[in-house]
């Protein structure tokens, strides 16, 4: 029997999303021939009611940050990388890193001798169909980890070329809000010329239209089961909705903190490398918490958005050059990627600010706030990838350690 692991981690109070994703874990287990290892990681202030909502389901890792710390200690001295504190830094920052939450997910998978990780969101839950939950875990183990060839989809597109290889990658997108807190400004002219500013240098006026128009705006609710063998479009995925085999073990996401999309980065990496990928209908339901709704969390929502669009300065170069999930060439092309001219950056923190300006209300304060911060951000977007480089050549030592380790002490 295979063990896998399906994993939240979180940072809010989620009881109805934790209760949701139970029910997904049972469903696997009752309807494949799967052990689901249920891992939530914890650094919220809701620890005791999350437990409660897990009492009782099988095979359930509930860990706060003092275990993670734990057992990410453990796992860096036994794998005898250089640099262990900035290793531990990486790997749990007392910042919050989309990242970095899902690399502890990946080495703890290891350590439970899981080979897939299917990852949720805190803030999804899933869609209903004819009176049923429509888990995406279904979609997800009728393909992953098997040869391209024994995939169960409706759909082949796959180059037959690739049959014989491993599907290393299933996911699907999502309904509901969008997946970037900007809706109530779409209609603003000014939300364009913020929007357009992740797009890569030499993209086309159409193309930027095109991009802005598709991005962070979801699927159609799920109708019937639909599922596509290819090599899949990372625009068609999200990372609250996905499933990895193999890929994860060679490569981490970058640990950036404060930045939205950085856990994005494996999807494109299973694109450039020709990774044979299954995409699906069984989207999961996007809602937006009330936290991010105060003033507080608004700000700082908009501040992880703005340190996203100085990321892709670099992260564009490393996709346009990337053609393998080879560690060591991505590592280096990382590393190139810091050596560019700041100005390109420079010139995107003026436009967001400008872009901010404009559309008004609250969103002045954070224009405010991109003009205060700008160099922090500017220096802070160029080392996240230097750190993100380190970690790459550190991973296949801490996947072994993991392996190797006990979650308890």
């Amino acid at each position: 029997m295979r063990r896998v692991c399906l994993t939240v981690p979180t940072n809010r109070e989620c009881t109805a999303t934790l209760a949701e994703v139970v029910a997904e874990a049972e469903y696997a287990a009752g309807h494949f021939d799967v052990e689901v290892h249920l891992l939530v990681l914890d650094s919220s202030e809701h620890f005791a009611e999350h437990a409660e909502v897990l009492r009782g389901a099988a095979h359930v890792s509930h860990l706060d940050e003092a275990a993670q710390r734990d057992f990410l200690r453990r796992v860096i001295g036994r794998s005898g990388v250089g640099k262990p504190d900035l290793m531990l830094d990486l790997m749990l920052p007392d910042r919050l890193s989309y990242g970095a939450c899902t690399n502890r997910a990946f080495l703890i998978a290891a350590a439970l001798g899981c080979e897939s990780v299917h990852r949720r969101d805190s803030d999804s839950f899933f869609q209903t169909y004819g009176n049923e939950k429509i888990f995406p875990i279904h979609a997800e183990l009728l393909s992953l980890g098997k040869p391209a060839r024994e995939a169960v989809t409706t759909e082949d597109r796959l180059d037959p070329a690739l049959r014989d290889a491993t599907v290393e990658m299933v996911g699907a997108s999502f309904v509901g809000e969008m997946s970037v807190d900007l809706g109530e400004v779409r209609d603003h002219d000014a939300y364009y010329d913020l929007v357009s500013l992740w797009a890569a240098d030499g993209t086309t006026d159409a193309e930027k239209r095109e991009l802005v128009d598709d991005s962070f705006t979801g699927s159609a609710p799920f109708d019937g089961d639909r599922s596509t063998l290819s090599v899949v479009d990372p625009m068609r995925v999200d990372m609250h909705n996905i499933a990895f085999h193999g890929l994860h073990e060679r490569i981490p996401l970058p640990p950036a903190t404060d930045t939205i999309g950085s856990d994005y980065f494996l999807i494109h990496v299973a694109d450039k490398a020709g990774l044979p990928g299954v995409l699906h209908n069984r989207h999961i339901v996007n809602f937006h918490t009330a936290e991010r709704k105060t003033d507080t969390g608004f700000l700082a929502y908009q501040m992880r958005f703005a340190k996203f669009i100085l990321s892709m300065a670099y992260l564009h170069f490393v996709y346009e050059r990337m053609t393998s999930d080879d560690p060591a060439t991505i590592a280096a092309i990382v590393r190139m990627s810091t050596w560019q001219p700041r100005e390109t950056n420079e010139a995107k923190a003026d436009a967001m600010e400008l872009a901010y300006r404009r559309l008004g209300g609250r969103f002045v304060h954070v224009a405010d706030r991109i003009r205060e911060d700008r160099q922090r951000l500017l220096v802070e977007a160029r080392r996240d990838m230097d750190d993100f480089a380190l970690l790459i050549d550190a991973w296949s030592s801490l996947v072994e350690a993991a392996r190797a380790t006990s979650l308890s002490s």
